[in-house]
C-alpha cells in the first residue's frame, strides 16, 4: 500500500526492485504519461502511461492475517528467519 503522493492509499502488486536506488516498482500505481516519437516511416507517434518506481520508504506490506498496512519485524526459531507482522504478530510470506 502506498503511504505518501498522489496514489495515496492505493494498493498493488510489486513487479521489481531495485535495491541499490532503494526504489520498487508496483503494477499500474504512480503512472505517468509519455509521449513516444514514430519509430517507422509512416508510423504515428503515440502518448503512452507508464509506470515509475517508487522509494520503498513510502510503501508499507499488508498483513495477510489482519489485513492491515504494517511495519514488517524479524523473529528467529531455532535456525530460520521469518517476517512478523508488527500489528497482529502474524507471520508474513
Amino acid at each position: 500500500m502506498i503511504m505518501k503522493g498522489k496514489d495515496r492509499g492505493k494498493s498493488g502488486k510489486i513487479t521489481s526492485v531495485n535495491p541499490e536506488k532503494s526504489r520498487v516498482l508496483i503494477h499500474g500505481l504512480n503512472q505517468v504519461k509519455k509521449s513516444v516519437r514514430p519509430q517507422k516511416q509512416g508510423e504515428k507517434g503515440q502518448i503512452i502511461s507508464i509506470s515509475l518506481p517508487i522509494s520503498w520508504n513510502n510503501i508499507k506490506v499488508i498483513c495477510p492475517s489482519c489485513a492491515k498496512p504494517s511495519r514488517i519485524g524479524y523473529s528467529i526459531t531455532g535456525d530460520k528467519k521469518t517476517r512478523v507482522c508488527k500489528k497482529c504478530k502474524g507471520t508474513l510470506s
